[in-house]
């Protein structure tokens, strides 16, 4: 059988690479699966929120399409983050968001730049789209090379995606800059996934609203333990979010998902709380990380820590781990050769990694 009615680009595409599930490796593993311990995909530990459970418990309408605008769900959003429901759009999880933007603004052929090392998604997505995908590499210390990204935007680039806290090191970029990029004639889609897990970080989502050229996009799947369920959503001026309505899936997001988020919405304080856990356990990590010798942390403000590995190979740490049901990832590529990214677990969790990492030999 022949591939003759595939894209040619499509052909070449090289596929996001997901994680492996937990239930997946405990089989392999022949362990149950609550001894798995999975620190590889930066979701939160402690699962979904209390009301979300219940909401999706009581549900009692999943036999009726959902609504299309999610409009109980964007009207609690704008009074939690006090935007008006005019400028959000609820996706299926951000990945669907990025797709969409992509789709609604670049055609083939058009310059999109991202900076690596970052989500390997952005990348992913320009080559489905067939756009001439532009790398501006970040410097040794993971800050953005403000210069070849101008040099790009004179080359003809359109617009540029930047996680911020960037994935898979957690750096924070400086205000200032991101204002001198936003000043650059592109569309800047600014990917804040992992932002409530920052500190001292200027609201850029209000800003969103009043630019032509920023959009700032945000999940459920990690500060809101929603990841399994699929729900996102992006801060657009008015004319983005009017144009982009016209193109989405009609009943894009489920109403299981779109329930769910309520819920979360409803458990601010115990997600805020369990935020408050998760950066305390971070910084916990990072200091007993600092210990070991062969192992170089980068500072983080995300819900993960970044480290380079020394006298073996990364992927040899994360199987030794593995035997034990451990989860991290590992990279090997321009950038991040030999590097680990450790998400952060609950404190046991966390107690039983140190105690696997410092059995390592070197």
């Amino acid at each position: 059988m022949t591939d003759r009615f595939v894209l040619e680009h499509i052909k070449a595409l090289q596929p996001y690479e997901p994680v492996i599930p937990p239930d997946a490796v405990a089989r392999h593993l022949n362990i149950p699966i609550c001894k798995i311990i999975k620190l590889d995909a930066n979701e939160n530990p402690y699962g979904m929120p209390p009301r979300a459970r219940w909401r999706l418990a009581n549900l009692a309408t999943g036999h009726i399409y959902p609504d299309p605008e999610c409009r109980q769900l964007r009207l609690m959003l704008s009074d939690v983050i006090n935007i008006s429901q005019d400028n959000i759009i609820i996706g299926a999880g951000a990945d669907e968001l990025i797709d969409l933007v992509v789709r609604l603004t670049l055609k083939p052929g058009d310059r999109l730049m991202d900076c690596p090392p970052t989500f390997g998604f952005y990348r992913s997505v320009s080559q489905i789209h067939n756009l001439t995908h532009v790398e501006i590499t970040r410097h040794a210390d993971f800050s953005l090379d403000i210069d070849n990204i101008r040099a790009a935007v004179n080359q003809g680039a359109k617009a540029i995606f930047l996680a911020n806290p960037n994935n898979p090191d957690g750096s924070v970029a400086p205000y200032e800059l991101l204002c001198e990029i936003l000043e650059l004639p592109i569309l800047v889609i600014l990917d804040e996934a992992y932002i409530h897990f920052a500190s001292s970080t200027i609201d850029m989502a209000k800003m969103a609203t009043v630019r032509d050229n920023l959009i700032v996009l945000r999940t459920f799947s990690k500060w809101g333990g929603l990841a399994g369920l699929r729900l996102g959503y992006g801060i657009f001026p008015k004319y983005l979010q009017n144009a982009l309505m016209k193109i989405k899936p009609p009943y894009n997001v489920s109403t299981a998902a779109s329930e769910a988020g309520i819920g979360a919405l409803e458990s601010l304080d115990q997600l805020n709380q369990q935020r408050d856990w998760i950066i305390k356990e971070r910084d916990r990590l990072f200091n007993a990380l600092q210990t070991l010798d062969w192992l170089s942390p980068y500072p983080s403000q995300a819900n993960f820590i970044l480290c380079r590995v020394s006298g073996l190979e990364a992927v040899q740490v994360k199987n030794k781990l593995l035997e034990q049901g451990i989860m991290i990832r590992y990279f090997n590529k321009p950038g991040l050769q030999d590097h680990i990214r450790i998400s952060i677990g609950t404190p046991s969790d966390i107690d039983r990694l140190l105690e696997a990492l410092k059995e390592i030999k070197v």
